[in-house]
């Protein structure tokens, strides 16, 4: 891994969603919208190794979730594995675990619903195994205002990263003339026409 830069790269991390499954959006009661909670999938255009894990679509419970922005489907992005798992951490699943193994990264990105829930209890997992985490904090939800903050404070303080979709984005690529740019530009302008409608929600 090179720390050499400081910032992350897309050679040296894996993107994780957990949970991106439009049951669980339908019960976010944070700042945190559904179109914005999805935009975390567009930075999977820069690592590969990227892993999904949903709950219960193998019990008929739940289906998996599609996006609606510039980055495609979820079934659609470059290198994904999707998970079906029962556990509220996905870290305990095994499958899970090895995929994430198997991508060789020690950095990994996490986006996930419930924030409180399935992204923390992952991200805190990842800590203890050895794995550098940042988590996106738009494009997380929780079960309400309370809830989502406090699961933030918890992540910070056990020393995950915490960080923006827009600022991931532009994190991987950083550089206007890369292959990765063509698709930044897209995602991106997706992004800022999004922003705007969500004023009164997160504040913007």
């Amino acid at each position: 891994m090179n720390k050499d830069l400081g910032v992350w790269t897309s050679q040296d991390c894996a993107l994780v969603l957990i949970d991106y499954q439009k049951e669980i959006f339908a019960t976010i009661r944070s700042e945190t919208s559904a179109a914005l909670a999805s935009s975390m999938s567009a930075s999977s255009q820069g690592p590969p190794g990227v892993q999904h894990a949903h709950r219960a679509v193998h019990r008929g419970r739940r289906g998996a979730y599609q996006t609606g922005h510039p980055a495609g489907d979820l079934a659609e992005l470059p290198g994904l594995q999707v998970i079906d798992r029962t556990t509220m951490n996905a870290f305990e699943d095994g499958a899970f675990r090895e995929a994430v193994k198997k991508t060789g990264r020690k950095r990994l990105i996490f986006g996930g619903l419930h924030t409180e829930i399935c992204l923390t209890f992952a991200t805190v997992h990842a800590l203890k195994d050895g794995y550098e985490a940042m988590f996106v904090t738009d494009a997380v939800g929780g079960r309400s205002q309370t809830a989502h903050r406090t699961a933030i404070e918890r992540l910070s303080h056990a020393g995950a990263v915490p960080n923006t979709a827009l600022a991931v984005l532009c994190e991987l690529f950083r550089d206007w003339t890369s292959p990765l740019a063509g698709k930044a530009r897209e995602v991106i302008a997706w992004y800022f026409a999004e922003i705007p409608k969500l004023t009164a929600d997160v504040g913007v």
